[in-house]
């Protein structure tokens, strides 16, 4: 009997059926957000045919960019930042009128 010189437990060369699903789902997934995040800088068949490391470069610097925008958004959100117009559409008055001082003084017509 001929004992196989492979670590792999198994002597086929392919998927196990039971991750392959899996395996296609994560690949497609990552595949469409570098093309629908990426702003147009990135159609399918290039991401599709990109090297296994520069994809998930790739994909990690964009997740990087992304986490890093929602965390300053969610700061600005905390600081206490008062805008012009509420929720609900109005003009918040105070805060107009102190904005519009700041360019009252830098304006100056003659």
């Amino acid at each position: 009997m001929i004992e196989s010189l492979s670590q792999l437990v198994s002597t086929f060369f392919g998927l196990i059926s039971d991750d392959s699903n899996l395996i296609r789902s994560s690949l497609f997934t990552q595949i469409h957000q570098i093309v629908f995040h990426g702003n147009g800088g990135y159609d399918w068949h290039t991401v599709y045919n990109m090297p296994i490391w520069l994809r998930r470069f790739t994909f990690q610097q964009m997740q990087n960019h992304y986490a890093e925008e929602k965390a300053t958004i969610e700061n600005k959100g905390k600081s206490g930042n008062k805008t012009l117009v509420n929720s609900d559409g109005k003009i918040n008055t105070p805060e107009f009128l102190q904005a519009s001082q700041q360019y009252k003084k830098v304006a100056k017509y003659k």
